[in-house]
């Protein structure tokens, strides 16, 4: 007979085995490998708008200006910005020597220009296409259209919405050239100087040079004033807040009137308070006087030439 000290071993060592087995099973590890998750790479943060087109290698030209403008401080600072950025194959598209001509005097015209394309607020590319204009750090307005596409100023947004850490870049397929204001155009025409008179005499010069307003000038040229009677402007001259005033302001409507919307009217409000009468049965006339030259593009409006000075009723 087995011994109770034989018999507790027997057990002890049967304890064992059982030990022994589930320990091995322990260490068989039948479940599929678990790859280690990668510390994912932090973003770089945005570079200001100068940093960001110079990684980008496609406005050497307009970074250049930039740079002889005087304006890479500007727009390296905290913004925010918004530059509609043309390409150097954009830049180099303009006539022959234009970028050399605006180097020479770079803090004068090439100056205004790189201004103009920039807005001094944050405009994402949805907030361009809710929007029919944005004023410039040169202090005139870029008009905007999404007719077809996203037009500024007539040049076509290609890439919106590039993101820098004071502001945004828009990219343009076209260099975007000021225009003159109203008061501006006439006096570079050469032929309203005895209308351009007549404003400043009037005062009304200040008020037609508005960039944050638009109007409509039917603007009579020095051949059309030559017609009235002997010693009339002069007459007018020496009173200018009076007739002259209400003669002038009855050439002006609020708004820009093009062409096709004048077509397209009976009459028009002026800002004298009497409405012109338009007639297109023979051409365009407003109120008898014959418009010759349409649709001259300022920046705070247009003008129409006509051949005549009109006089209001009340005059």
């Amino acid at each position: 007979m087995m011994g109770v000290f034989e018999m507790k071993s027997l057990k002890l060592l049967g304890l064992l085995l059982v030990v022994v087995a589930v320990l091995a099973a322990g260490c068989t590890d039948d479940s599929p490998e678990v790859t280690p998750t990668p510390t994912p790479t932090p973003t770089p943060a945005p570079g200001t708008i100068i940093e960001t087109a110079e990684d980008a290698g496609s406005f050497t030209t307009l970074l250049a200006a930039v740079e002889a403008a005087g304006l890479t401080e500007t727009l390296s600072g905290d913004g925010p910005f918004t530059i509609f950025a043309p390409t150097d194959d954009a830049i180099a598209a303009l006539p022959e020597g234009t970028v050399a001509t605006l180097l020479e005097d770079p803090e004068g015209e090439l100056k205004n220009i790189l201004l103009y394309h920039v807005v001094g607020e944050v405009l994402m590319a949805e907030d361009v296409a809710s929007q029919p204009d944005a004023m410039t750090l040169l202090g005139k307005r870029l008009r905007f259209d999404t007719t077809d596409g996203v037009m500024v100023d007539g040049a076509e947004v290609i890439t919106a919405d590039i993101v820098c850490s004071n502001g945004v870049i828009h990219v343009i397929d076209a260099m975007m050239l000021p225009k003159d204001n109203i008061v501006e155009t006439a006096v570079a025409n050469g032929n309203f100087a005895t209308l351009v008179a007549a404003l400043q005499a009037a005062g009304l010069d200040e008020a037609l040079s508005d960039e944050t307003k638009d109007f409509t000038v039917f603007a009579p040229t020095d051949d059309a004033f030559a017609t009235l009677p002997a010693g009339t402007v002069e007459g007018l001259l020496e009173e200018p807040e009076g007739a002259l005033t209400d003669i002038l302001l009855y050439h002006v409507a609020e708004g820009r009137l093009w062409a096709a919307d004048v077509l397209a009217m009976e009459t028009i409000d002026t800002l004298e308070g009497t409405a012109l009468v338009v007639d297109t049965t023979d051409g365009v006339v407003v109120d008898g006087a014959t418009v010759i030259v349409t649709d001259i593009e300022c920046s705070n409006g247009v003008i129409h030439v006509i051949d005549a000075v009109m006089i209001p009723p009340a005059s």
